[in-house]
């Protein structure tokens, strides 16, 4: 397979690296017209259902959070993410990539990871305009919540 203009591997192969896999709840926060149509698309076909929104009142096993330098606190938002995850749930924070409106730093995103009580575990470029920073509790933690 080709990777598109743009630097992002198709859609299909994206949700491969994001680890989601049929039948799993995915919860996407902070969408905007701005986020990657085909990529929301694409993980909606591989779990079998539409994403679920903030209004959600369940246990969900990945949260997808697209986040823009300005949209408020990493912080906050993260920890907010971390209330409806499954024990071995995953976060994948997507970020606008550098040179876009919205970009958001690295360092800011490793700083407030580990303030969540998270850690990074990879990136990934998620869309062509989107990186991907997949975040998860760290297993002492994870029995804890």
């Amino acid at each position: 397979m080709s990777t598109p203009a743009g630097g992002a591997a198709p859609p299909h192969g994206v949700v491969d690296k994001l680890g989601i896999t049929g039948g799993a709840v995915v919860q996407e926060l902070g969408w905007d017209d701005d986020c990657d149509d085909e990529l929301r698309q694409a993980i909606a076909e591989r779990c079998g259902a539409e994403l679920v929104d903030e209004d959600y009142d369940d246990v969900v096993d990945l949260v997808m959070l697209w986040w823009r330098e300005g949209d408020g606190d990493l912080v906050d938002a993260l920890v907010d993410a971390l209330t409806p995850l499954a024990d071995h749930g995953v976060i994948w924070l997507l970020t606008p990539k550098a040179g876009r409106d919205g970009h958001v730093e690295p360092s800011d995103v490793s700083e407030a990871a580990p303030t969540a009580g998270l850690q990074q575990t990879s990136s990934i470029s998620a869309a062509a305009d989107w990186n991907g920073a997949r975040l998860v509790a760290p297993k002492a933690a994870r029995g804890r919540r």
